[in-house]
């Protein structure tokens, strides 16, 4: 059975991310505790870790509320996708082009369906939800190639915030496309162990959305 603490975060971030906790409500630590039947201590340890992850905001002595995304959040969270997600595609195409690496060919065939599943859920209009899911596990697996734990670790943490902010984006006209163009372009120069334009294909792929996020604010 998973610790009290891991319960609770489990259970608070259901209700958050099903959308059963609303923006406009200020929410009772002592009142949820008692409803999980869990005691304070590994219920605020649960408060805590949610709010790191820019799930809550922590009210002292009320509660807490649901985080709203503010310009500080777009830029800090683009930040750390740009770093981490230019290196690992660099690293990518050196490796495709200094090893030509058979180990590769699982990875690229994992990129290529998830490709295919992307093109699917938008030519049939499946919704942004089912997207996002194909998405995130694209990028997901570019970081997770280098098996660097605290890579991993810290994409993790922001992964709430890059999904709302993603999720925000891929509402505006046209932008589901240009997100599969820009993958796919991603995914070629990573095969083709382009490491002269990778930077700034991925950077596009950051810069883009990143711009509707800050115009929508």
């Amino acid at each position: 059975m998973k610790p009290l603490n891991e319960q609770a975060y489990d259970h608070l971030q259901k209700l958050i991310t099903d959308g059963q906790l609303s923006y406009h409500e200020i929410y009772s630590e002592t009142k949820l505790a008692k409803e999980l039947g869990i005691s304070r201590t590994p219920f605020r340890d649960a408060i805590h870790r949610l709010a790191q992850e820019g799930y809550i905001d922590i009210i002292p002595s009320k509660g807490f509320r649901l985080h709203q995304i503010t310009e500080r959040d777009v830029i800090e969270t683009f930040q750390i996708r740009t770093a981490l997600e230019t290196y690992c595609t660099m690293q990518i195409a050196r490796d495709v082009k200094e090893k030509n690496n058979a180990n590769l060919r699982p990875f690229f065939k994992e990129l290529d369906w998830l490709m295919e599943n992307m093109k699917e859920v938008m030519e049939n209009d499946q919704g942004i939800d089912e997207f996002c899911e194909y998405d995130f596990r694209f990028h997901r697996k570019i970081i997770d190639y280098l098996e660097n734990e605290q890579f991993s670790s810290v994409f993790a943490s922001f992964l709430y915030r890059m999904k709302r902010l993603a999720k925000l984006s891929l509402q505006h006209e046209g932008r589901m496309a240009q997100t599969v163009e820009e993958h796919q372009a991603i995914l070629d120069a990573m095969k083709n162990g382009d490491t002269e334009h990778i930077y700034e294909i991925t950077m596009v792929h950051m810069d883009r959305p990143r711009g509707i996020n800050l115009e929508d604010l």
